[in-house]
């Protein structure tokens, strides 16, 4: 099962790599929508897991423990928000950046929820 976890977690991390690389080809703003969209994504994702096949289930750990954990990634969002925070003339970026973060994969978890139960 760890190999499952870990393996999800490679595929998930090169998935992430892939999709951030391709929006910030397309969009050209100051807020780093790529790492918005991946964890509002993922997010969704791991809610869809949790309610459909339940928390301690094999694919949750697999496909929401390894997969999503390894695709989206908290850690950029915090050091991405605090850039623009402490950026000249964008610190409402970084305040828009970290609450839309925040508040948004949190309703998008809930609406995966949702869908999957």
């Amino acid at each position: 099962m760890m190999l499952w976890i870990a393996l999800g977690g490679g595929t998930g991390a090169l998935l992430r790599c892939v999709l951030d690389t391709w929006i910030a080809a397309r969009v050209r703003v100051r807020v780093p929508v790529g790492t918005l969209v991946i964890n509002l994504l993922g997010s969704f994702v791991l809610g869809l897991l949790v309610g459909h096949f339940g928390h301690a289930s094999e694919a949750t750990k697999v496909l929401g423990t390894g997969a999503m954990g390894g695709f989206t990634t908290f850690s950029a969002a915090s050091v991405e928000s605090a850039r623009l925070l402490l950026a000249p003339k964008v610190h409402w970026a970084g305040v828009v950046h970290a609450l839309g973060m925040v508040i948004g994969s949190v309703l998008v978890a809930a609406l995966g929820l949702c869908v999957g139960g």
